[in-house]
């Protein structure tokens, strides 16, 4: 479905003209979050294009504040921390419209020694689950649906004040309020109409239900240029609110309202193009379509770490939350974790489990891995949730912790084999990273609570 929205021969002649003077080269961390170098074009076109370009290993091996950590086999100090290289992908070249003058695209992480790829990188992992779907004749495509929270604060006044008494840019509810979210359409407008100038395709802006709460929506693609366009928007949006002197928080559960969610819309298409889903089983679901489901169903709790990556993304789960805290599926029933959307070859399954802090890389793989599951085993379907989800004691619930998701990742003989040991292994440590500096940090609750009555 997509192209480079920039080829190689118009950014020469862009460069040429004097129209654009800088291309960033980015790589996506085990966090999700783009890294890279700004690259001066001509350099970019006379040694980068045909040569690629390097950055440190701990890019894959540091914690959200890019501290080095003990525990990962690709980056140590005994190993030296070494480079890895950033391999160009040319298709996902594209002018930056919130940035004077610059291009930006992604790049794939190989050793340099010419051993390979790194396995441990999103990307990779994601492209190694489309290659073994790929052997069955089928396509994975996604859409991503990020929430974010908007403060009139800028980022350095929100660091000052310890993100506390930030002021939201609603100051009510304005899930669906066209008045409510009028107040800042100049920002979404903008957000909305650059995103397109980088080869996006947005489809609409609405108002959720915390206060300054908000999403847009892009079109849906093939899984990887799916994940691409996550990233690139994500970062982007941060930028642009950064330079209109106002603050976006992407992070699962900002405070005690609602948390930002990520619902991620997924579907199979078979050799010819057509859903591989639709079918004459129930909620018209093919044989197909059904193993997807119960296979995703399967592999949930034991893929939670993919879905759930941190220690904040666990309090969305709440009853009666529009978070799912239940392993069900349902038609259009949004208190389960896997909705069923869509009409004819539109039909897709939309995963409410993933917050808008995930890695889409690491979420679409483990979406496409448990489809796999659920095809190769040839699981049957159970039925269907038609009422409460949140009120059925007898399912299978969503891991409360970071440190359940943790157990069942490491338990999980699925999840090993699917995967392999080498990423198995990786985000396990990066997860046992997460809880040993979370158990080590004083909250403001402790020190509320204890300060001076206890």
């Amino acid at each position: 479905m997509s192209r480079a929205p920039l080829s190689l021969e118009e950014l020469r002649a862009a460069v040429a003209a004097g129209k654009l003077d800088t291309v960033v080269l980015a790589l996506v961390d085990m966090q999700g979050r783009l890294q890279g170098k700004r690259l001066h074009a001509p350099f970019f076109l006379d040694q980068v294009v045909e040569n690629g370009s390097e950055g440190c290993n701990y890019l894959l091996a540091v914690d959200v504040d890019m501290n080095t950590v003990d525990g990962y086999a690709m980056s140590s100090w005994e190993r030296g921390y070494g480079d890895l290289a950033m391999v160009p992908d040319m298709e996902t070249l594209r002018r930056v419209p919130w940035q004077p003058g610059t291009a930006m695209l992604l790049a794939d992480l190989a050793w340099p020694d010419g051993s390979g790829p790194v396995v441990a990188s999103p990307r990779q992992i994601l492209r190694r689950q489309l290659d073994r779907l790929a052997e069955h004749g089928l396509t994975a495509y996604a859409g991503t649906e990020l929430e974010f929270v908007l403060y009139r604060d800028s980022y350095e006044d929100a660091w000052r004040r310890g993100y506390r008494e930030l002021t939201p840019a609603n100051q009510y509810n304005v899930d669906y309020s066209l008045l409510g979210t009028a107040r800042v359409e100049p920002l979404l407008r903008r957000i909305r109409n650059e995103m397109a100038g980088a080869g996006l395709t947005p489809e609409s802006a609405k108002g959720e239900c915390n206060l300054g709460q908000h999403e847009i929506a892009f079109r849906y693609d093939e899984a990887v240029a799916c994940a691409d366009h996550h990233v690139i928007y994500k970062n982007g949006a941060k930028e642009i609110a950064a330079q209109e002197g106002m603050s976006i928080t992407f992070m699962a559960k900002p405070n005690e309202r609602e948390g930002n969610s990520c619902h991620i819309h997924f579907s199979l298409r078979d050799a010819d193009g057509r859903s591989a889903m639709l079918g004459d089983g129930p909620a018209h679901l093919s044989v197909t379509g059904q193993r997807v489901l119960v296979g995703l169903l399967d592999t949930m709790r034991e893929f939670s770490l993919l879905f759930a990556p941190n220690i904040n993304s666990y309090k969305r789960y709440q009853p009666g939350s529009f978070a799912p805290t239940v392993l069900r599926w349902g038609t259009d029933n949004r208190t389960c974790a896997l909705r069923l959307v869509g009409h004819g070859e539109g039909m897709r399954v939309e995963n409410r489990v993933p917050g808008a802090d995930v890695n889409p890389y690491l979420a679409i793989a483990g979406l496409v891995a448990g489809a796999v599951h659920g095809i190769e085993r040839e699981l049957e379907l159970g039925p269907e949730c038609t009422g409460n989800a949140y009120d059925d004691p007898a399912a299978e619930r969503v891991p409360p912790t970071l440190r359940d998701a943790l157990a069942l990742w490491e338990s999980s003989t699925i999840a090993r084999a699917v995967f392999g040991d080498e990423v198995h292994a990786h985000y396990a440590n990066q997860a046992r990273v997460e809880l040993k500096a979370f158990d080590a940090a004083v909250t403001d609750w402790e020190l509320t609570r204890g300060f001076e009555r206890l």
